[in-house]
């Protein structure tokens, strides 16, 4: 709860996959509160006086991700809306707004994100959901300590640099500092 918000104001791409986790988190203990207070929560926090957030917290996620009919798969709305705006946002760099450093990182990382869609079940996502399933999976690897090797590490890489570029560029336009106009 917390983290969310801190990786939200802090960095976006840090918070979609996060978000990622905590659903995943919440659909592995079957959408059980107490289990979920008691194995995951409780066990991470230093004081026990917020528990009673979390708690608020998880059941809020609870009952969205239940109503939203994710229980199995899929994205909150929340998640999909910040999606959304930086589809947006990446479309304004490519093609309205000239960012060359952008554009340079986007045709570095399209093949990587190409061949990412084609292996994978995405095919009706945009290239920054792309990114971000990928990405999620690099993470998922790296938890269950499987090996990626070299090639596949350089197409994340690709990918990790874009999302973090245009994660800037996010909270720039949210802060009202991006000048669309003057890359």
């Amino acid at each position: 709860m917390f983290i969310a918000q801190q990786k939200l104001n802090e960095n976006v791409a840090e918070y979609i996959l996060y978000m990622y986790q905590i659903e995943d988190v919440i659909r592995a203990y079957n959408f059980d509160l107490d289990k979920i207070l008691n194995e995951y929560v409780s066990v991470q926090l230093p004081d026990q006086s917020f528990l009673a957030q979390y708690k608020t917290w998880y059941q809020q996620l609870i009952m969205q991700m239940q109503s939203q009919k994710i229980e199995k798969a899929g994205h909150l709305y929340l998640i999909q809306e910040v999606l959304i705006e930086l589809s947006y946002l990446h479309n304004t760099l490519l093609n309205m707004s000239d960012d060359v450093r952008y554009k340079e990182l986007y045709e570095a990382a399209v093949p990587h994100i190409e061949e990412f869609k084609q292996k994978s079940n995405l095919k009706d996502k945009n290239h920054i959901e792309i990114i971000f399933h990928a990405l999620y999976m690099k993470l998922l690897l790296r938890l269950q300590k499987k090996e990626i090797s070299a090639e596949t590490e350089e197409a994340f890489d690709s990918m990790r640099i874009l999302a973090a570029y245009l994660s800037r560029a996010y909270h720039q336009m949210k802060n009202g500092t991006l000048n669309f106009f003057n890359n």
